[in-house]
């Protein structure tokens, strides 16, 4: 690869800031994630920033890639890989740990490596363990370069299932029940794991919903309506995590709220409801990416349940002790009240997701909604958050 070829450093002071898009990664959103990572680079406004984007190969390797958004989309109902994107097959990027050097280096065998400047902000658009999870924050905090989105905390918390209603409960949020199977549990003794959620279920009912308890975009997830389909449904969610969640079916509508960061503090989007799938068993992701299942922005709800949620959104951005954006997801019950079910502290950002959708209702549209998560990571210096 011809060095000639690559971003040139910004070199004066009084440079535009830099703004790395990091994305793919090793999870199994790592599609979605390239398709987020283009929607971002088309709409961050290149009069006001320097963009390098940085994609992470599914085998972890971070690849030079070219700035073409046209062809990080959905194709043929699949999704694009960072493979496809890399401007070697080979090469690499480094990004310093020492927090005195923010300088981005390219690197390829058997050549010399190549400075390609300063980073002054990262913009992580990785769903999923190893990118949302709080790994690569952990990086970037070493590295000291400030970030786009939740912290070490808040980024694992918000990957973790079961820890994360177990940090909403203590807030006093309602959440559904669930019940959890370590793969302690599961190896030591695979009955008595399994008759821990028939048990479950002979006191909620069925279905149930089997779930990887770190993964997203809905993959590994499973609606079991009977005893019989629970091994296939915890083989399934295993694939993907090898600790599972199992939660009640929750009988109501489903409703969403996104959380920005503004200046004086996280504010609310108005909610949107996602509408039973009729082809699909539930909202899954094919419903979400592939059919563009649309949700109603706003939601059809009172003048009072929609301040309602929106409080409860933001309530859980603050337990979660978040900063950035969120997605917080809720089911309204029969009964009239709110359960939240999760938060997603890097939720889907392309074209069709509901979060950006929900601000553009609210009065925030992309360009502004990806310069907003800029300038707030740009405000924050790293440490510990």
């Amino acid at each position: 690869m011809s060095t000639e070829n690559l971003p040139q450093s910004p070199g004066q002071p009084s440079r535009k800031p830099r703004v790395a898009v990091v994305f793919g990664g090793r999870s199994s959103e790592h599609g979605i994630s390239v398709v987020t990572a283009g929607a971002v680079l088309r709409a961050i406004d290149r009069t006001k920033y320097d963009v390098l984007p940085i994609g992470i190969t599914q085998d972890g390797r971070w690849a030079l890639t070219a700035d073409e958004p046209e062809r990080m989309a959905i194709a043929d109902r699949k999704a694009p890989n960072v493979d496809q994107l890399a401007e070697s097959s080979e090469g690499g990027v480094v990004l310093s740990v020492d927090p005195a050097n923010r300088e981005v280096v390219y690197s390829e065998p058997g050549s010399v490596p190549k400075a390609l400047g300063e980073v002054d902000v990262v913009f992580p658009v990785l769903h999923g363990p190893y990118g949302e999870d709080g790994t690569l924050q952990g990086l970037l905090e070493l590295s000291g370069v400030p970030y786009v989105g939740a912290g070490v905390l808040a980024s694992a918390v918000g990957q973790d299932k079961e820890y994360m209603k177990r940090v909403f409960t203590s807030f006093g949020l309602k959440v559904g029940p669930y019940v959890v199977i370590r793969p302690r549990d599961w190896e030591r003794d695979e009955p008595a794991a399994r008759k821990k959620i028939v048990d479950f279920a002979a006191e909620h009912g069925w279905p149930l919903f089997v779930k990887p308890a770190r993964a997203g975009s809905s993959f590994g997830i499973t609606k079991v309506d009977e005893p019989s389909g629970l091994d296939e449904a915890i083989a399934e969610a295993q694939r993907h995590d090898p600790k599972i969640i199992v939660e009640a079916a929750l009988r109501g509508r489903e409703i969403e709220c996104g959380v920005l960061e503004f200046e004086d503090g996280p504010r609310a989007s108005v909610p949107a409801e996602i509408p039973p799938v009729q082809a699909h068993a539930f909202y899954d992701f094919e419903a979400k990416y592939i059919d563009s299942a649309d949700g109603i922005v706003p939601a059809p709800l009172t003048e009072e349940q929609t301040v309602e949620v929106r409080r409860l959104a933001v309530e859980a951005f603050d337990a979660a002790s978040c900063e950035g954006l969120v997605r917080a997801d809720f089911f309204l019950t029969e009964d009239g009240e709110f359960v939240i079910n999760e938060i997603n502290t890097m939720p889907g950002f392309t074209p069709i997701s509901m979060y950006p959708r929900m601000w553009q209702e609210t009065g925030v549209d992309y360009p502004e909604l990806v310069d907003r998560l800029v300038q707030a990571a740009l405000r924050r210096s790293t440490g510990l958050r």
